[in-house]
């Protein structure tokens, strides 16, 4: 029983692969809200940015919360 609640909490701190300059959305992102240009990921903190927001602003997200777009 053990073994398997430590598999399910490595499971849960997978992250995914994320390449600098991918779309990525927000988990639960609204529908209308297109996708963010990704920066860089380090440290757990993830840099992104709206093509619209021009190249000096950037938005920091934790890493777990970003996902590709699909």
């Amino acid at each position: 029983m053990a073994s398997s609640i430590r598999t399910a909490n490595a499971a849960a701190n997978v992250l995914e692969l994320l390449y600098p300059g991918s779309f990525v959305k927000l988990r639960n992102q609204p529908s209308d809200l297109p996708p963010f240009q990704l920066i860089q990921c380090r440290g757990g903190r993830c840099w992104v940015r709206q093509q619209a927001w021009g190249s000096l602003v950037q938005w920091e997200v934790e890493h777990q919360r970003l996902t590709t777009a699909a």
